[in-house]
């Protein structure tokens, strides 16, 4: 049974869905090192007090979550219960700082444009 045209169309070709794959991958990883770029160049022009504001807040908040809220499943004597109750307290805690953490020091990259070829 030879095969027609028609069925040579219907299959996937390896190597054309490889480069695809390839591809996709390597825009998604430019946008990203763009976006990085510019975030690091828009806090160029950033004083020293928000950028050391930006560390202790992060540091802090590692703290908190990391030997603060601990503490609450230990003192109620490390139950499952008490281990559910610091997981929602830490995701709770982490989204409501993330949530600050954009209000106070999230940088604007809209300023900043690449030229592309």
């Amino acid at each position: 049974m030879e095969e027609t045209p028609e069925d040579a169309d219907l299959f996937i070709d390896k190597q054309q869905e490889s480069d695809a794959a390839f591809w996709r991958l390597k825009k998604a990883m430019d946008d990203w090192r763009d976006n990085r770029i510019k975030r690091v160049m828009a806090q160029e022009g950033e004083s020293i007090f928000l950028t050391f504001g930006r560390i202790m807040y992060v540091i802090s908040c590692i703290i908190f979550d990391g030997l603060i809220l601990i503490e609450l499943p230990i003192y109620m004597g490390r139950s499952a219960a008490a281990w559910t109750i610091y997981i929602l307290l830490l995701i709770f805690a982490v989204r409501l700082e993330y949530e600050y953490y954009k209000k106070w020091f999230e940088v604007d990259i809209n300023q900043i444009e690449f030229e592309t070829p």
